[in-house]
């Protein structure tokens, strides 16, 4: 049905579509179904006493503060917490290269208001994070993309599709979404070294950093930029990556805090850009994160989410193992050092679109793999997530996935031997 408002709409609008994730999670808040879709922290975990002690705090200390407006760069004191924290990870910088977003997807659609010009293609990972498909999408962007193995971005194939000309590389490095994989050190050396020769940027999204259960801590792409730079010590970043982190992971989603660490030139373009959207991010949500996270919190709680999740990631590849014994018809799925997610890749003849529709009438679900791929593809890929879900409710969940899929394989072999 036509109606009036149809004709008033910016043509950007016909960019934007919803995301099959927040669809999907609407659909499958269902007692009765169990998840693997949403890429959701476990809410057991969440500090809830910390944050009304903290926000008790706030309200009685500094009230007036925490209900006004305040600047757009973000509560000084966290920045400078930011700051501390990341001098761990090698990324030395100062207060002035950090800015507080509200949530770091908001940091991807800022990066795209003052980056993408309709029409300007932007290189990423095959398969990507959806979120970044559907911030960027939205000025306009196309995309060239590189596919990735066990080890991050296959680098061998990065110079022929720099020659595209793509106006940044959006890049996951580690415990990528929706796949799992981490980008190795090698990789990351060789991936700076093609930036700087073509002089294209990088936006390093790292929402999982701290999520490490296994191996050794691999230095940030912004890490490696200032090492080339020679400024890694002086906290006077000026290169070519922007670096985003949130604080989604390690306290909760529902505050809606992540952070963009960028050359300060930029960080002034993007304070621009967010003046114009929402002012500031909430300064009561800052403070009372700052009042979590100090003292030594943050740290103490990271260890037990890390704890959680990791014998959670355990349970998941035991589980299909048991479930998913066909290995001799290319099923697979990666087996994650750390973050939130596996992927799985079924037959090529499968579609996980028209699984899921066979999967949920068995109370199950999951994010179909086509959804992460920006120019099409990945029809026999799925993305499961491991650390909402309890031990008994992964086991039983992913039970209930191999049966549909075993349902899917029996039906095409029977079609193939009536041929």
């Amino acid at each position: 049905m036509t109606t009036p408002w149809m004709q008033r709409y910016a043509q950007r609008t016909q960019r934007m579509s919803s995301s099959m994730i927040r669809e999907l999670l609407k659909f499958t808040a269902q007692p009765d179904i169990i998840s693997f879709a949403g890429g959701l922290p476990a809410p057991e975990l969440f500090p809830i006493e910390e944050t009304k002690a903290a926000t008790d705090v706030v309200l009685s200390e500094m009230g007036q503060q925490a209900l006004q407006y305040s600047p757009t760069e973000g509560y000084v004191p966290l920045r400078e917490m930011i700051v501390r924290h990341m001098a761990r990870y090698g990324i030395v910088v100062d207060v002035d290269n950090v800015l507080i977003t509200s949530g770091s997807q908001q940091a991807l659609d800022l990066i795209g208001k003052i980056l993408i010009n309709p029409g300007d293609k932007i290189l990423t990972d095959e398969p990507t994070y959806l979120g970044a498909i559907q911030a960027f999408t939205m000025y306009g962007a196309e995309y060239v993309t590189v596919p990735i193995d066990e080890d991050g971005m296959q680098v061998s194939k990065l110079e022929q599709a720099l020659r595209a000309g793509p106006k940044f590389m959006y890049i996951l490095p580690n415990f990528q979404n929706p796949a799992g994989v981490t980008l190795s050190l090698e990789r990351r050396h060789d991936i700076i070294a093609f930036a700087d020769r073509y002089g294209i940027p990088i936006v390093e999204d790292d929402p999982y950093g701290q999520l490490r259960y296994e191996g050794e801590h691999i230095k940030p792409l912004v890490v490696l930029d200032a090492e080339r730079l020679e400024c890694e010590n002086d906290g006077k970043y000026g290169g070519n990556v922007i670096y985003l982190s949130t604080f989604s992971k390690t306290l909760a989603p529902g505050l809606r805090l992540g952070w963009v660490v960028a050359p300060k030139e930029v960080i002034r373009q993007i304070v621009l850009a967010k003046q114009g959207t929402d002012l500031h991010t909430s300064t009561f949500d800052q403070m009372v994160a700052y009042e979590v996270a100090r003292g030594g919190f943050i740290d103490r709680h990271v260890r037990r989410i890390r704890e959680v999740y990791h014998h959670r990631r355990d349970v998941m590849l035991a589980a299909l193992e048991r479930a998913f014994p066909y290995p001799d018809m290319g099923v697979r799925w990666t087996r994650p050092k750390g973050g939130l997610f596996l992927w799985v890749v079924l037959p090529e003849w499968m579609d996980t679109a028209e699984l899921l529709k066979e999967a949920v009438k068995d109370k199950v679900a999951f994010v179909p793999g086509v959804a992460f791929h920006p120019n099409g593809g990945g029809h026999n890929t799925m993305r499961l997530n491991f650390s909402n879900a309890r031990e008994e409710m992964i086991e039983e969940g992913i039970a209930r996935l191999g049966l549909a899929v075993l349902k899917e394989i029996r039906a095409q072999v029977s079609v193939v031997s009536n041929q």
